[in-house]
């Protein structure tokens, strides 16, 4: 006799597939971003989203990115059947994730709301007439501390081709965009503050993934943003565990050569916290 599948589940995912969802690092190549796209600076793969969403949710279920951009999250909880809403302060921004919901046309509700995410409860209460919002995941990629604005040398770049094209190389010139602090300490306070404060809108048991790069700032000194993100946020929530996004078709930098070390960082940790069960 065939053994009942559990009803109280994590996800949709049969016993093959959790376990190669499991594995600590993987690697995803992002597409070759669109036009409108491309006016962001750092937007992270759809694939990313749909990987991740598809372990900590089932269909049907709600997702809440505070960092939205371009709407990353949104879309790709979309393609895959969940719901998912998103907060952004650049209004150019949260223009291009509109249009491109629009023309995806999903059955799934996706929103990508103009505002502070310091404000973020109140942004969704206003939009949906309700408190009694539950999510069930949150997934962001916070702002980098002021690394877009760090010259990288004399090397080639991707940074130094988004000048050389015309894009934007930062997330906006507003004050508010915590993306411009350039003190390290109030930049991780910030971030920490918006993720804490949606604590009481996230489902009981609710996990939480943040994806946050470790960078060498123009000093040499390692700003371990990551991992300074995970003590911070363990204060207010039970730290799990992380899984390793890696890409390997980025570009090789000389750096430091021939004299002082210098990696090519080309991963990112995706940091597992959870809601108290």
């Amino acid at each position: 006799m065939a053994r009942k599948p559990p009803e109280d589940t994590l996800n949709e995912l049969d016993g093959k597939s959790w376990v190669k969802a499991t594995k600590s690092w993987f690697i995803i190549n992002p597409r070759s971003r669109k036009k409108a796209e491309l006016e962001h600076p750092a937007k992270f793969p759809e694939e990313l989203v749909e990987r991740l969403v598809s372990f900590f949710t089932k269909s049907g279920e709600w997702i809440i990115d505070p960092f939205a951009g371009v709407g990353s999250t949104i879309l790709g909880c979309n393609a895959i059947g969940r719901n998912a809403v998103g907060i952004e302060l650049n209004p150019e921004f949260v223009e291009i994730a509109e249009q491109e919901l629009k023309k995806r046309k999903s059955e799934s509700s996706g929103h990508v709301l103009q505002g502070d995410s310091r404000n973020a409860r109140q942004v969704i209460s206003e939009h949906f007439k309700t408190d009694k919002t539950c999510f069930s995941y949150l997934l962001t990629s916070p702002p980098y501390f002021d690394m877009l604005r760090k010259s990288r040398g004399g090397n080639i770049s991707s940074h130094k081709e988004r000048a050389k094209a015309g894009l934007r190389q930062s997330y906006s010139e507003l004050d508010q965009d915590i993306g411009n602090i350039s003190d390290y300490s109030q930049y991780l306070e910030s971030v920490t503050t918006v993720i804490a404060n949606l604590k009481p809108l996230l489902c009981r048991s609710a996990y939480l993934t943040i994806i946050a790069q470790n960078m060498r700032d123009t000093d040499g000194t390692l700003r371990p943003i990551a991992w300074d993100l995970a003590r911070n946020l363990s204060r207010h929530y039970t730290l799990r565990q992380e899984m390793i996004w890696c890409q390997d078709n980025k570009r090789l930098g000389c750096w430091g050569y021939p004299t002082t070390y210098v990696s090519n960082v080309h991963h990112h940790h995706c940091i597992i916290l959870q809601k108290d069960v």
